[in-house]
Order: structure tokens, then C-alpha cells, then sequence
């Protein structure tokens, strides 16, 4: 929307009913949705996610706003691209800026307790979403999927279709979400010689980080029977370094989202399992949970959203055009 629209459009509502007057713009850096102001009185929320560079918190972030402006809540979005200073940094903002609450999703579990600390001082409740901090004596409210057990599913499907194999896993360690998914594969697979980790690459969760990573390694190693991805995406950048080097075929890929991309590379046969989240939910939840606690109702502190794997054998239950 350019600026000449914004301000046909509030000169237009000043003059048919002089309620309020609201304006967005789109800051391209970070895809960050920014309102500019409102004479409603309104609660401000403030929001900031380890990355809008992934589908998953796009679709996290459109329900918590829709779910929010059903009571006239404004959301100010922000995208830190996975640099914890620059998170702290949003976080100072918006504990400057006033916010009545703010939603995190935090780069790295571990490095926010100073400024969550600051918000908590300033009676600014904190919610975090699809992953934990650390610091649960800060936090209001905390929704997330059970990732334990989809590290468990990955491992236990896997079992079932080889009775061996050499395992690639990819990671995201600043990410509790994902340690917890890599960890449940690993604890299932314990003490049982017939499977090997060979390799443990740092990919942050991103496609375009495992893609060249994963080309690097099959480069130098042949032997590869499975890739337990963190997640869709960097699954994704490990099916299209095997698919360039045609070494698909041989090795299963699980990763854990539930991605469109994801469940009809399954129906397609090229990849092997995604375990199903649903971030449509998960907003949802996270935005009626902030309602509910400025309207005065007592909310659980920690909620656990079960997961499902999806596979060939079950694909045909979900859509294949969105998320759950």
C-alpha cells in the first residue's frame, strides 16, 4: 500500500465516521508489519519471531493477528533474522515503545533473560510461541509442540523401514524446539548398534543453509541411509542436494512441520515423513490467550500441542494445499 492510499483511506474514515484512524506500512527488510496509529484505544502487542523467513511463523503470525484484532488489539511484528543482539534489540524496543504484552519466539533459548527480565520489571507480560526460554519465571504463557515425541515418531517410523542405517541429523541449537525434536531421535536410537549418527551439521533451520552444507558432505561421503532434519525446511535443502547428486533414492528424509512442500514431496514418494504441526493453531491459541488474560481469565501457563507423522501411508488424510 503506498502512501497516497493510506491517507485517502484514513482521510476517509475521518470524514464518514470519525472513529479511527489506522495505517500500515510494510518494512521490506524483515518483512515486519508495523502499525502507525490508532486513535481507538487498544491494546498495543508486540511481536518478535527467530525468523519470518519460514512459513510457519508467517502463518503463526497472521492467526495471532487475526485473533487479536476481533478486540481491536493492534500487533506491531518484527523479524530479528536469527540475531539474538538484534532480538534484544526489538525487545528494548518495544518495552520502550509501551506494548501491553510481547509475543517471542526467541533466536536462542538461552540469551534472553536480561531483557525479559527488563519487560518483566515494567509489568509487561511475556508469551512465547513454538519454543521455549529458558527463563519460565518470566514467562505468562508458553504454547509449543510436543517435539520430543516428533523426534520419537521420525525414529520409531525409521526403525520400522530399515534395520539399519547411517544418520545425518540437522540442527538448530540456539532453537529448544528443534533440540528437543533432534533429542527424541536420538534417546529412541540409543544402544542400538545397527544405527549411527555419522554426522551432526549446524543448518539454523534454514533451507538455503543445509541445501549447500548437505552437497558438501555427500561430496566426501557415500554412505548416507537418512537425514532426521529439524525441520521442513532445511529437509527440503537436504532433498535438493540429494536430488543434484542422485542419491534420493537411497536415503529416507524426515523433517517435522507438516509443510504443504513438505506433504507432497511425501505424496510424491521423494521424501519419506514430516511430522504434522499446525501453526494456524498454535496462533490461535496464543492470541486467545492474551485476550483472555487482559479480560481478566485465568490461562494455563504451558500448553503442549500433540503432533502426528505423515506419511504415505496416511497422506491422504491431509490437505496438500496448506497447513494443519
Amino acid at each position: 500500500m503506498n502512501k497516497k492510499s493510506v491517507f485517502r483511506i484514513v482521510i476517509t474514515f475521518i470524514v464518514v465516521s470519525a472513529l479511527f484512524i489506522a495505517g500500515y506500512f510494510a518494512i521490506d527488510a524483515y518483512t515486519q508489519k508495523v502499525p502507525i496509529m490508532s486513535i481507538r484505544q487498544s491494546k498495543k502487542i508486540g511481536a518478535t519471531y527467530m525468523t519470518l523467513n519460514n512459513p510457519f511463523f508467517e502463518i503463526i503470525d497472521e492467526q495471532l493477528q487475526n485473533i487479536l484484532s476481533t478486540e481491536g488489539y493492534t500487533l506491531m511484528s518484527l523479524d530479528p533474522v536469527l540475531d539474538l543482539k538484534t532480538q534484544r534489540e526489538q525487545i528494548e524496543y518495544l518495552i520502550d515503545q509501551k506494548v501491553d504484552a510481547i509475543v517471542v519466539n526467541p533466536v536462542d533459548y538461552k540469551g534472553l533473560r536480561t531483557v525479559l527480565n527488563k519487560a518483566y520489571k515494567a509489568d509487561i507480560p511475556i508469551f512465547t510461541v513454538d519454543t521455549e526460554v529458558i527463563d519460565e519465571d518470566l514467562v505468562t504463557y508458553n504454547i509449543v509442540s510436543d517435539n520430543y515425541d516428533a523426534g520419537v515418531q521420525c525414529a520409531k517410523d525409521m526403525m520400522q523401514r530399515q534395520d539399519k542405517a547411517n544418520i545425518v541429523l540437522l540442527e538448530h541449537n540456539t532453537a529448544n524446539s528443534a533440540c528437543l525434536r533432534i533429542q527424541g531421535f536420538v534417546d529412541t536410537i540409543e544402544g542400538n548398534a545397527n544405527y549411527q549418527i555419522i554426522k551432526r551439521i549446524e543448518c539454523q533451520g534454514q533451507l538455503e543453509v543445509a541445501m549447500p552444507l548437505m552437497e558438501e558432505y555427500l561430496q566426501e561421503n557415500e554412505n548416507i541411509d537418512v537425514v532426521m532434519a529439524l525441520n521442513d525446511p532445511s529437509a527440503l535443502g537436504a532433498l535438493a542436494a540429494l536430488e543434484s547428486q542422485n542419491k534420493l533414492q537411497d536415503v529416507l528424509v524426515y523433517g517435522v512441520d507438516g509443510t504443504p512442500e513438505a506433504k507432497r514431496l511425501i505424496n510424491e514418494g521423494r521424501m519419506q515423513a514430516t511430522v504434522a504441526q499446525s501453526p494456524e493453531t498454535m496462533g490461535k491459541k496464543a492470541g486467545q490467550a492474551i485476550l483472555d488474560y487482559f479480560n481478566g481469565k485465568k490461562i494455563q501457563k504451558n500448553v503442549v500441542e500433540a503432533v502426528t507423522i505423515i506419511t504415505q501411508d496416511n497422506i491422504q488424510d491431509y490437505s496438500l494445499e496448506g497447513w494443519q
